[in-house]
């Protein structure tokens, strides 16, 4: 809902419109719905987009916002993705009641996440650790810190500034620490390929910069084949005149963490992408994620 309001705000102020010439539909998708499994056991990416794309293509709504690192590297047919808003920040937060950082955790200590990217970063630099299942929203995570499920959690620290929390308990954890999520912190916007006036309207409000770095950050994913049953991360900046991309990829279980770094010109950040998933590829060998 906050990322739907901002984009309102956005196209409201753009075209000098009242708030009240856009509504907003909510649509429950199934990611949403099923909280008490792993998202690899019930499908994947698609859990927080399908029944959203189903309602894009029926034209019951007009555009789709998403959260981009919830989304598949493909689109169904007659639909496009190529709006996105200015990125906000894109580190993990660290969350708990009584410790600073992951290396403030004690021996054995328990650490819930539900994403399986953290969760073998995690066992990279922890092995000791005792890593759990942990899904639901910020509130149904502090509540699980405050019973004792776990001692910790992780936190994207663009959804908490996105909804002002700042009384939640959390640091934020330096990308050359914790290389984050692909397209953490950036809000996409979905519409139909034939619709001109949706394109038109989201002309005004796309970031450029946002673009070009999704650009290189979704060609990695795409040609590591990535999903959620696969611990990737990425992040593409913008330096000067030139793009620098890092990648990585985990064993599940954190015993092996490859990556790679590079950089080049803005316009050759797709193809900086592909290039890196297959050295990551080739340096990794067969059965890497089995």
């Amino acid at each position: 809902m906050a990322q739907a309001n901002e984009t309102r705000a956005r196209l409201a102020q753009a075209f000098d419109l009242p708030f009240e010439a856009f509504t907003i539909v909510i649509i429950k998708v199934t990611g949403d719905q099923i909280i008490d499994r792993p998202l690899k056991e019930i499908g994947g990416k698609g859990l927080f987009t399908r029944e959203i794309e189903e309602a894009l293509l029926s034209g019951e709504i007009d555009i789709a916002v998403h959260s981009m690192k919830d989304m598949p590297t493909l689109q169904p047919g007659g639909l496009l993705l190529d709006t996105y808003l200015p990125r906000e920040d894109v580190r993990d937060a660290f969350v708990s009641r009584n410790a600073a950082g992951l290396a403030d955790l004690p021996q054995g200590a328990t650490v819930g996440s539900s994403s399986l990217r953290r969760r073998a970063q995690v066992k990279a630099r922890r092995p000791d650790l005792n890593v759990v299942e942990f899904r639901g929203n910020v509130q149904t995570r502090l509540k699980k810190l405050d019973n004792g499920v776990a001692t910790a959690t992780f936190l994207a620290m663009a959804g908490l500034n996105r909804l002002k929390m700042d009384d939640v308990p959390h640091h934020g954890i330096s990308a050359d620490d914790m290389l984050p999520a692909i397209a953490q912190g950036a809000i996409g916007i979905e519409r139909r390929t034939d619709d001109s006036r949706a394109a038109q309207m989201l002309e005004a409000i796309h970031d450029a910069e946002t673009g070009y770095r999704l650009a290189a950050e979704r060609s990695l994913l795409l040609a590591l084949d990535g999903s959620c049953e696969t611990p990737i991360a990425g992040l593409a900046e913008l330096e000067g005149g030139n793009l620098r991309l890092r990648g990585e990829i985990l064993r599940e279980d954190g015993t092996r963490v490859l990556s790679d770094d590079m950089t080049g010109p803005i316009a050759d950040g797709a193809q900086m992408g592909r290039e890196m998933a297959a050295k990551l590829l080739e340096r990794a060998g067969p059965g890497f994620f089995d």
